[in-house]
């Protein structure tokens, strides 16, 4: 658990790492809804395989994708709150991730199921979160705390 005083935070590594993953999924999630960051903009919908938006040219996203993300992002930032927490938060999401990348490598992508909606790229990025999500978890909170100055 964090405590706190005036001058600084004591802050475990686990806890650390939600709140950066979270503030990373914050970051996604808000960079999905910038044209030029999100090419093909003027085609993002609201959820399913027809936005055809993608984040940095790469990751299909729609505005419920950006929305998941944002709210994964605040998550992982109320989560950081006690080790506990974090560690859930980043256990829990990496299922999470890895459930969809399953989904998303047996779905037929042009099909309605296919409503976040998801790509080739976001599957392998989902796979690739999921694990480092799980590895963070389990890894960090044996890890001792460090003094982050406020």
């Amino acid at each position: 658990m964090a405590t706190f005083n005036t001058s600084t935070a004591r802050w475990t590594p686990v806890q650390l790492a939600s709140v950066a993953v979270g503030a990373v999924f914050l970051l996604v999630g808000v960079l999905g809804f910038v044209p030029g960051v999100t090419t093909d903009y003027d085609a993002l919908q609201f959820a399913g395989h027809e936005s055809h938006a993608e984040l940095l040219g790469i990751f299909q996203v729609s505005i419920l994708h950006n929305i998941v993300h944002l709210i994964f992002g605040v998550a992982g930032i109320v989560a950081a709150r006690t080790v506990a927490a974090s560690r859930s938060f980043l256990i829990g999401g990496g299922v999470i991730y890895l459930a969809l990348w399953i989904f998303g490598l047996v779905i037929d992508k042009t099909d309605d199921i296919n409503f976040v909606p998801l790509n080739a790229a976001d599957d392998w990025l989902h796979f690739a979160l999921g694990l480092g999500m799980i590895a963070l978890g389990v890894l960090l909170p044996r890890f001792a705390p460090n003094t982050v100055t406020r």
